[in-house]
């Protein structure tokens, strides 16, 4: 990501709190950085009090302001001096950052997408669109953070605020006339939007994944749903149960998409195969073919998601329809590995279950010959989908290599052992724990006309293990095994 030295901002403290919730507050003053570690803090810091799950800042309010700190955000009355009481101090620490920058987001025309699957490749579509039609377009999302045609690594989804806040600021600076985001759960629930107003906004589906965060499904659609409260256009799909609900906080008329002549903007005589997908899309009466270098029927969704989106932010059906022509593939998303042999390998993110039987039927639609799937799941997270995984794996494709994934801290053969309580049929896999041997194994044993799927990391060149965090390009493996046939 983009780092850059300690804030110095001297501002006011009234002027960072203009946009925050106070229900008491201290006297004005200069403030030359905004903290919410207390081992950083130094004489004039904003000391901004979360209360973690390991460590609690209101402990240490009195202590950071025996160091010099000039005041402290809390959220409940410490009897001391220079204390602004606040009613939600992570959410406080969102928008004093947001003011530090001079909220940049309002500099340009904010997407944002949102939804369990299709947030990257729909970004990607945005983006490539919006610089088509001659619009200078910054992207942060999952796989790079970009300001026009400047790159740079991301880390998280939805960046943590004072990232995220950093970008948009280099975003204005390089001129940016929009600028479009993937917004996860986390990052809506955790506020890190917060300040933020989206031109437009996007609920692309809803199936299951960050249970172990979110806790149930219920309360993971209702993380997702506050973006809407911050958009003055909103998008969403029609053909997915809770589409509507997704978008229940939106106070206007949602642009509703669907390929059952459910929605507003349409898709019809959809075609895939292993050049890409093509359909006609249909609106007010109108009809344009639409071809699109992407693999998979969900990439109808996902392109009219985008198309959508454009629309909201005023284009006109014809001049979108136009600008399909710059899209282009998207990095690990059903990424076709050259192998100039007699199988294929594709390189996808499918790390969930719904992800996955999409990529499993898309390949099935299309393949001639056995398809093949490598995958395992992630330590550390949702450990109800393994087995739902494995059974997906199973009962759609002919041969399923299970392995590791990011195991994180927790061991790679546990992990495993709750994919295979979802799968029946063991002839039908191997299981391989080093996700290398494994790749090597499927190339090695592929059959002429095979498809085979490597599922879960995509366009990550990393695997992490424990607390390491280690090269694995899957690309470079390949392209190393292949050698040996």
């Amino acid at each position: 990501m983009i780092h850059c030295e300690r804030m110095s901002i001297g501002m006011r403290l009234y002027q960072l709190l203009e946009r925050v919730d106070v229900l008491s507050v201290c006297r004005d003053c200069e403030i030359t950085s905004i903290v919410s570690d207390s081992r950083k803090i130094c004489p004039g810091d904003l000391f901004v009090a979360i209360s973690g799950i390991h460590f609690d800042g209101h402990n240490a309010c009195g202590e950071v302001l025996e160091k010099g700190a000039a005041a402290v955000i809390v959220e409940r009355d410490l009897g001391l001096p220079h204390q602004v009481i606040v009613s939600d101090s992570r959410t406080a620490l969102n928008k004093l950052i947001a003011a530090y920058y001079e909220y940049p987001s309002e500099e340009y025309k904010l997407i944002g997408v949102t939804g369990t699957s299709g947030k990257t490749s729909t970004t990607f579509m945005v983006k490539a669109m919006l610089d088509r039609l001659g619009k200078k377009t910054g992207l942060i999302g999952t796989v790079k953070c970009m300001a026009g045609s400047r790159e740079f690594p991301a880390d998280q989804t939805t960046p943590e605020p004072e990232e995220l806040q950093r970008l948009f600021k280099l975003m204005a600076v390089e001129g940016c006339e929009y600028v479009v985001m993937e917004v996860s759960s986390q990052g809506i629930a955790q506020g890190r939007i917060d300040g933020c107003r989206f031109e437009a906004a996007a609920f692309t589906n809803f199936s299951q994944d960050h249970l172990d965060y979110h806790g149930s499904m219920q309360a993971y659609l209702n993380a997702k749903k506050p973006l809407f409260a911050l958009a003055k256009s909103a998008v969403s799909n029609a053909d997915d149960p809770k589409g509507a609900e997704g978008v229940e906080l939106f106070t206007g008329k949602p642009l509703f998409i669907s390929v059952r002549g459910k929605g507003v903007l349409n898709a019809s005589n959809i075609e895939c195969d292993i050049k890409g997908t093509r359909f006609d899309l249909e609106y007010n009466g109108e009809k344009r073919h639409i071809s699109v270098p992407i693999l998979g029927n969900f990439t109808v969704y996902n392109a009219m998601t985008a198309a959508a989106l454009l629309m909201q932010c005023g284009f006109g059906f014809d001049e979108v329809c136009r600008a399909f022509s710059s899209v282009t593939t998207v990095p690990g998303r059903l990424e076709l590995i050259p192998t100039c042999r007699d199988f294929t390998i594709l390189l996808d993110y499918a790390h969930k279950p719904d992800a996955l039987e999409k990529v499993l039927k898309t390949v099935r639609s299309f393949s001639t010959g056995r398809v093949v799937v490598l995958f395992g799941c992630g330590g550390d997270r949702d450990k109800l989908k393994r087995p739902l995984m494995g059974k997906i794996a199973e009962e759609l494709a002919d041969f399923v290599y299970v392995t590791s994934d990011n195991p994180r801290h927790e061991a790679p053969d546990a992990i495993i052992g709750e994919i295979l309580e979802g799968m029946k049929q063991p002839k039908k896999r191997r299981v391989i724990s080093d996700r290398r041997e494994a790749i090597k194994t499927a190339i090695l044993e592929h059959q002429p006309g095979d498809v085979v799927i490597l599922a879960g990391k995509g366009h990550e060149a990393y695997q992490k293990i424990g607390d390491s965090v280690l090269h694995f390009d899957e690309r470079e493996i390949t392209a190393q095994f292949l050698s040996l046939l």
